[in-house]
C-alpha cells in the first residue's frame, strides 16, 4: 500500500516531472517542478490555496511517481510530451496538439525562408528546436529576418522572379528583394548561413550588436525602441538556454542505464528520444544480476526487449561496452531494415543523458526495494498474521464464497481465491444454482460448497474456508465438510451495521482485531472481492435475460432464424400477420420452421 506521508519525505530537491495516479492507476495529472520536494508537498499541505479543479484532483490521488531531470527546461519539455502521450484528465490540454515550436529553414529552396513550425517533419528542411516559448521563437524569426534580410513571401523562386512589384519589406529595408533579382543567390545564401550559425549557438556577435543598438537608442532618449531591443536580447538568451537534450538531429535513440541491487535484482532504465525529443521512459526489472557481469545482463536485456518491441531506434546508448555488440547490432539492423548502432559515449550530451537515466534507475531500484518489502508485509505477512490470530498452521490459500440474487431470481455464487495474501484470479469460479428456487442463502451455500468439494477439477484444498457471514454460514460450511469427511478451518467474515468488515467468527466466537492490521485489510479485500465477483456474474445473467425474445420460445427457431425473421418482417406484429407461405419463403426458413411459427401465433389467437 502506498504510504503518502512516507513517500513525500523521500522526494528529492531536484527538478523533475511528477505523475499523479488515481485508484485505478490511471494518470490523472502530470506536472513539472524546479524542486520536486517543494512542489509535490504543496498539493497535500493544509491551507495551501488551490483552484477548485486542483482540489478535486487532489481528492482522487492515490499514489504518485516522478522522473528527475537535469534542469527545469528539461522537465518542462518532458512534461509536455507526457501530457500529449497520456492526456491526463486534470491537465489543461492543447486542443490543436501543437506542442512546442521549431524554427524551420527551407534549405532545399534556392532562396530559403525561415519559418515557424509546430513539428519536425522528415523533409529536406533544417529544423532547430523544439523551444519552450512560442513568443521567443517568433521574436527570433523576426530578428533574423531583419538582421539578414531574409524574405517573408511565399513566392516560388526563381520561377516567379520579376512577377509583380517588391513588397513592403523591401520598402522598409528588411528584405533585399530576391524576387526581383536585387540580390544574388550567393549573397542571399551567405545571409542564410549566418542565420544558421546563430541558431547553432553563435549568439555573441548578434548580442553585442543588439546591446550596442539598445545603448544608442537609450542615449538618444528613444526609450520605446530601446525596450523593444531589450526584449529581443531576452529572447536570444531564452533560445540560447534551451534544453540540452533537444538537439536538431532527427536521429532516434534509446538511452539505457542499469542499477544493480544487493538482492540479486536490478533495474534497467530506458529513456526514449524521438526526433530530438525525449518522449518518456520505462523501467524494467531484471533478476539474477548479482552473479552476472554488466555485459551479460545488458546483452540479455537487449535481445529480449528488442525482440518484441515494434520500433527500433537508430542509436542505442549504453554505459559500458558489451562483448557481442557487433552481433547484436547486426541482429537489430536486420529487424529495423537499416543500421542500428550501439554507442558508449565518453563525453558530451549523450553521457549526461546516461547519467540521468542511471540516477532514475537507482531511484526506482531503491523505491521498489521498499515497495516490495511493504507488499510482502501486506500479503504474505498478512496471511501469516491471520494464521497466528486464529491459531492454525497456515493461511497461505484462502477461499471465500458469496451469494448474489434479487428475491431468488438468477441466484448465483462466487468463489475467489487468495494465495499468500494476493488474489489468484485464475482459480476464481462462478456457480449458477441448479437445485434452489427462491431466496434461500443457506440452501444455496450448501449446494455451492458441495459442488466445489466434490468436483474433481479442484485439486487443491484451501487452508482456511472464508464465509461471507457469521454463525449461520459457518455452520452450513462445517456441515458440508463433515458430510464429505474434510477437515478445514472455517471462518465467517462478520460485517457491522454499515456493511463493513468488523471481524471473524471462528470456533463459536467472534474475534475482533484492530482495523489497522495487515490481516484485517487482507480480509476486507477478500470479502469485497467475493461480493464484487458474485454481483458482476449476476449482472451479466440479468443482461442476457433482458434480450430474450418471444421467438426464442418457438421450437426450431434459434438465434440465426430469429435474426432472419426480424430482418425480413421488421417486427413481431408483421410476423404474426404473415401467412404460412410468406414465412416459408423467408431467408433461412423451411416448411417445418414456418409451420412452427405460424401455429405458435395462431394457436395463441384461438385461445384468446
Amino acid at each position: 500500500m502506498f504510504n503518502l506521508e512516507e513517500e513525500l519525505k523521500k522526494l528529492p530537491h531536484v527538478p523533475g516531472v511528477y505523475l499523479m495516479h488515481d485508484l485505478s492507476d490511471e494518470i490523472i495529472y502530470v506536472g513539472k517542478a524546479i524542486d520536486l520536494y517543494n512542489r509535490v508537498h504543496q498539493y497535500f499541505q493544509a491551507g495551501y490555496k488551490r483552484t477548485p479543479k486542483i482540489e478535486k484532483m487532489v481528492a482522487h490521488i492515490k499514489w504518485f511517481e516522478y522522473i528527475i531531470c537535469a534542469s527545469e527546461i528539461e522537465a518542462l519539455v518532458l512534461e509536455c510530451n507526457l501530457i500529449k502521450e497520456h492526456k491526463p484528465r486534470y491537465n489543461t490540454m492543447l486542443t490543436d496538439d501543437k506542442g512546442y515550436p521549431y524554427i524551420r529553414i527551407t534549405v532545399d529552396e534556392e532562396y530559403p525562408r525561415i519559418l515557424y513550425s509546430h513539428q519536425m517533419k522528415r523533409d529536406h528542411s533544417r529544423y532547430f528546436g523544439p523551444y519552450t516559448s512560442s513568443k521567443s521563437v517568433k521574436d527570433i524569426i523576426d530578428l533574423l529576418k531583419k538582421l539578414y534580410n531574409i524574405r517573408s513571401c511565399n513566392k516560388s523562386l526563381p520561377k516567379e522572379t520579376g512577377v509583380g512589384r517588391p513588397c513592403l519589406y523591401y520598402q522598409i529595408k528588411q528584405c533585399k528583394a530576391p524576387c526581383q533579382n536585387y540580390i544574388s543567390k550567393e549573397e542571399y545564401n551567405k545571409n542564410i548561413e549566418e542565420a544558421i550559425r546563430f541558431l547553432t549557438g553563435h549568439h555573441q556577435p548578434v548580442l553585442k550588436k543588439l546591446e550596442q543598438q539598445m545603448k544608442d537608442y537609450a542615449n538618444d532618449m528613444e526609450f520605446e525602441k530601446a525596450a523593444e531591443v531589450r526584449d529581443l536580447i531576452e529572447s536570444v538568451h531564452h533560445i540560447s538556454s534551451k534544453q540540452r537534450m533537444e538537439k536538431t538531429s532527427s536521429d532516434d535513440k534509446d538511452i539505457i542505464a542499469m542499477a544493480a541491487g544487493t538482492m540479486d535484482e536490478g533495474v534497467i532504465s530506458v529513456f526514449f528520444v524521438r526526433e530530438g525529443k525525449m518522449i518518456g521512459r520505462e523501467h524494467f526489472h531484471m533478476t539474477g544480476v548479482a552473479s552476472e557481469g554488466y555485459s551479460t545482463v545488458m546483452e540479455a536485456f537487449l535481445k529480449q526487449y528488442y525482440a518484441s518491441t515494434p520500433y527500433l531506434p537508430k542509436e542505442i546508448i549504453l554505459e559500458h561496452e558489451i562483448e557481442d555488440a557487433h552481433l547484436i547490432e547486426d541482429y537489430l539492423s536486420s529487424r529495423r531494415g537499416n543500421s542500428v548502432h550501439i554507442l558508449v559515449p565518453k563525453r558530451g550530451d549523450k553521457l549526461q543523458l546516461l547519467k540521468l537515466a542511471r540516477d532514475n534507475a537507482f531511484l526506482v531500484l531503491n523505491q521498489d526495494a521498499e515497495k516490495l518489502k511493504r507488499e510482502k508485509e501486506q500479503t504474505e505477512g498478512a496471511a501469516n498474521e491471520l494464521a497466528r490470530l486464529i491459531g492454525v498452521p497456515s493461511a497461505k490459500r484462502l477461499e471465500a464464497f458469496d451469494i448474489s440474487h434479487i428475491s431468488g431470481y438468477h441466484c448465483v455464487a462466487s468463489m475467489v481465491v487468495f494465495e499468500n495474501g494476493r488474489a489468484k484470479r485464475n482459480d476464481y469460479r462462478k456457480f449458477k444454482l441448479k437445485t434452489i428456487d427462491g431466496p434461500d442463502d443457506y440452501a444455496s451455500m450448501r449446494e455451492v460448497l458441495t459442488r466445489r468439494f466434490t468436483d474433481e477439477r479442484f485439486h487443491v484444498l484451501p487452508d482456511i474456508l472464508m464465509m461471507d457471514g457469521g454463525k449461520g454460514q459457518v455452520n452450513i460450511a462445517l456441515e458440508v465438510l463433515e458430510k464429505l469427511n474434510i477437515n478445514i478451518p472455517v471462518c465467517g467474515m462478520v460485517k457491522d451495521d454499515y456493511h463493513r468488515t468488523r471481524g471473524l467468527y471462528y470456533n463459536n466466537k467472534e474475534i475482533e482485531f484492530p482495523s489497522n492490521t495487515h490481516a484485517f485489510n487482507m480480509i476486507t479485500r477478500l470479502q469485497d472481492e467475493a461480493h464484487r465477483f458474485a454481483v458482476e456474474y449476476h449482472k451479466s445473467l440479468r443482461s442476457k435475460s433482458q434480450i430474450h425474445s418471444i421467438l426464442d420460445d418457438i421450437n426450431g427457431i434459434g438465434p440465426a432464424r430469429r435474426k432472419s425473421l426480424m430482418a425480413n418482417f421488421k417486427g413481431i406484429d408483421a410476423i404474426k400477420q404473415a401467412s404460412l407461405e410468406e414465412l416459408s419463403n423467408a431467408p433461412g426458413m423451411n416448411k417445418a420452421a414456418a409451420l412452427a411459427v405460424y401455429e405458435f401465433f395462431h394457436s395463441e389467437d384461438d385461445k384468446l
